[in-house]
């Protein structure tokens, strides 16, 4: 393992539950490898002029993108935050087209994920495709929120302009603290999955594109029969490095487990 965190980023992360990476993840050459494999999925999702905000899991279609999510560059960036022994539990495409991309409602992930790992220990590592910034909609924290991770949400008001139709209660946490995570393409953020986070509408002119992959320390375990969806899609993780610690069981990252196109939700 090369470790790319310095001490001081290892304890942002455990205090505030986020991090920032100003600095370039992949190679120029992997970094065009990296762009044109997702250009082409979002290519392939965007025909008749619908642009889905996520394609859910290609990695269980197409392992080519494996070389990624496997690669050294992503792994040694959350080794020091979950320990060496490392899983993924999914991988997204996410889009926000230009002047159309909808807001992200303030929300925990570990609230869509409850029962479905035990402990909710999981760091989301996002790649930047293109430039990630305010004024498209770029991502935003609630610094120090992921110490509680289970919060009450309500319906929104305007459901339609939305990309969930559910958001947490305002009065439990405060929107004055959110800190918008600007990225230029290479550049990476991570976040624990606890944090309170959403992203505003996509105002400007330039799309936003990222690529983003949920890890775990393979110390956590996956139970996906005590949650509906897992349970109904048959999800499927992956061990990326190490041993597994729990009794988990992975997929294997050189096989196809979904016929035809990846699974594209909205």
């Amino acid at each position: 393992m090369k470790n790319r965190l310095s001490r001081d980023q290892v304890e942002h992360y455990s205090r505030d539950g986020y991090l920032m990476i100003h600095e370039q993840i992949f190679s120029p050459e992997k970094f065009e490898r990296v762009r044109n494999y997702c250009a082409g999925k979002f290519a392939e999702a965007n025909k008749g002029g619908d642009q889905p905000a996520i394609i859910d899991c290609p990695h269980w279609s197409d392992p080519r993108i494996f070389e990624f999510i496997f690669a050294d560059e992503m792994l040694d960036l959350v080794e020091p935050l979950i320990g060496p022994d490392i899983g993924v539990f999914a991988c997204h495409l996410l889009q926000k087209p230009a002047a159309v991309g909808k807001r992200v409602p303030w929300h925990e992930d570990s609230a869509y994920w409850k029962g479905a790992l035990t402990p909710m220990e999981v760091a989301s590592i996002t790649i930047a495709l293109e430039p990630s910034l305010p004024a498209n909609g770029c991502l935003r924290v609630i610094p120090g929120t992921h110490v509680h991770g289970y919060s009450d949400y309500a319906e929104v008001a305007r459901p339609d302009a939305e990309v969930f139709p559910i958001e947490i209660k305002r009065h439990q946490f405060d929107e004055a603290k959110a800190v918008d995570i600007a990225l230029q393409p290479n550049e990476a953020s991570i976040h624990h999955g606890k944090i309170i986070h959403g992203s505003n509408p996509n105002t400007g002119a330039t799309r936003r594109a990222v690529l983003t992959v949920r890890y775990f320390p393979a110390t956590v375990k996956f139970t996906p029969e005590n949650h509906p969806h897992f349970a109904a899609a048959k999800f499927n993780i992956y061990l990326a490095r190490g041993q597994d610690r729990a009794g988990n069981r992975y997929a294997d990252s050189t096989k196809s487990y979904v016929g035809g196109e990846p699974v594209h939700t909205a």
